[in-house]
């Protein structure tokens, strides 16, 4: 899951629409997953709009991007990780119109969740069922 933060009005409807689109699948690249519809359908991300003033710098005012990421515990490496956050910043720092300088205003946070502490459908996920799951799909 992504969890994007923007300030109110930054992104147009058009662009928030795209991004989203654009950020799931930057997800599933670097996790290494198929793209396919059920991993598509596994790969969430959410964008929240914060109120003018109320999400930014006390040294300017210039629009500031948090990407927060949860992944299963071990499903990136360091260099997963790392490309996984170069293609993030550059996936907003181009909806939002962003210069290479203003890339400092685009945090990612990549979030590791714990064997045994995800679920959905009212049973625990574990991350060996999904690399299975992703191995099967990819036949």
């Amino acid at each position: 899951m992504i969890q994007l933060t923007v300030p109110e009005g930054v992104l147009s409807a058009e662009s928030r629409t795209d991004l989203q689109k654009t950020l799931a699948a930057t997800l599933l690249e670097w996790e290494g997953a198929p793209d396919d519809a059920l991993f598509r359908s596994l790969a969430w991300c959410r964008i929240d709009e914060v109120a003018d003033g109320r999400f930014g710098s006390a040294e300017d005012d210039l629009p500031r991007f948090r990407v927060d990421v949860t992944v299963p515990e071990g499903a990136l490496s360091d260099r997963r990780k790392e490309g996984l956050i170069k293609q993030a910043t550059a996936d907003v720092s181009a909806a939002a119109a962003l210069t290479e300088h203003d890339g400092l205003h685009v945090w990612v946070l990549i979030h590791e969740q714990p064997e045994g502490t995800w679920g959905a459908g009212g049973n625990v996920i574990r991350f060996e069922e999904l690399k299975k799951l992703a191995a099967a799909s990819a036949k």
